[in-house]
């Protein structure tokens, strides 16, 4: 597996990806990946590695900045990382579009493939990917936040796939409810998963603050990585 950094900008911001795939002289699919509100950390890469070993490119954006980290436990730092993309959906939009942009001109990726997946906020962001309209194949929401901002949507064209935990705290029943209506009005091709027993941040392998919400589950992430892997296929 071929692993490397790409730099790349959005506006005077400089941000720092991860990409990972094998070589190969065909061009390859791309899958976006989009870390959760500790920024581009193991979870993010680990993800963008299990995208390469699926026979694609993965690449691990970055929505906070080159060198900009949050840490394992420090909700106030997270929450503080997080918080403008949330309020501003504009500047979500535009931060992820800029990997989107950035990807594009590699020249081992099949530019007419591209997909995004995420983590946690990173769900948020690929659904706001979709939601501006954006010209990829599919979304993925693992373990994501759903509520939509401020701002209204694009045509949505890509397909979404959600993966959610039923006893998810962070996302309560009235949100999932009203995803599943916006999308459904937006006549969008989207599917959810959910799995039963389940808590947020049920594939990050950290997560082990039950009191918190956030606890990992061997089972729902086996069963989530398999849904992925269906969905890549069908969309490419």
């Amino acid at each position: 597996m071929i692993i490397r950094t790409l730099d790349y900008q959005d506006g005077s911001v400089q941000l720092e990806g991860y990409l990972a795939y094998y070589e190969s002289n065909a061009k390859k699919p791309i899958v976006l990946v989009a870390h959760d509100w500790g920024g581009r950390r193991e979870l993010a890469c680990k993800g963008a590695e299990k995208i390469a070993d699926m026979g694609y490119i993965g690449f691990a954006l970055d929505m906070y900045g080159k060198g900009v980290f949050g840490a394992d436990g420090d909700a106030e730092r997270n929450s503080a990382l997080m918080a403008p993309f949330v309020q501003d959906r504009a500047l979500l939009r535009r931060r992820i579009g800029a990997a989107l942009y950035a990807v594009r001109e590699l020249p081992q990726i099949d530019a007419n493939k591209i997909a995004a997946m995420g983590y946690c906020f990173g769900g948020m962001c690929v659904l706001e990917l979709a939601r501006s309209g954006a010209d990829v194949m599919g979304v993925i929401s693992i373990h994501g936040i759903f509520v939509p901002g401020k701002i209204s949507n694009e045509k949505i064209t890509a397909k979404v796939l959600c993966l959610h935990g039923h006893d998810d705290p962070m996302v309560p029943p009235e949100q999932v409810l009203a995803f599943q209506t916006e999308m459904t009005e937006a006549h969008v091709d989207w599917q959810m998963h959910i799995y039963g027993g389940t808590m947020h941040a049920f594939t990050n392998t950290n997560a082990n603050n039950q009191s918190f919400g956030t606890l990992y589950n061997k089972v729902s992430a086996k069963r989530a990585y398999q849904s992925i892997e269906n969905f890549l296929q069908e969309i490419f």
